[in-house]
């Protein structure tokens, strides 16, 4: 186990490498993370691996594409960046 001293020239060398103005960022990101290690090693709030949706048959030239479920904001935002980017590439005859 690492004496005061040790802890203390470990502390500095943090210091120097990562600047005054990161140390609380990485604080907060370490504490976050050992608090996501605590609840995923506690079982609780555990997430289904498998797969959750129906297979949806593909008929020979035909493309599945997944609709956006509703009142999820990541999937609508996606889905409407995806489609900004569809109209871009229409409206421009140079790509």
């Amino acid at each position: 186990m690492p004496g005061i001293g040790e802890l203390i020239i470990i502390l500095v060398i943090i210091l120097i490498v990562f600047g005054a103005g990161k140390l609380p960022q990485i604080g907060d990101a370490l504490g976050r993370s050992i608090r996501n290690f605590k609840r995923s090693s506690s079982g609780k709030d555990e997430v289904e691996v498998g797969p959750t949706a129906k297979e949806i048959p593909v008929s020979e030239g035909q493309a599945a594409v997944e609709k956006p479920s509703e009142g999820d904001p990541a999937k609508e935002e996606a889905a409407k960046e995806d489609a900004a980017k569809e109209d871009a590439a229409k409206e421009d005859p140079s790509t």
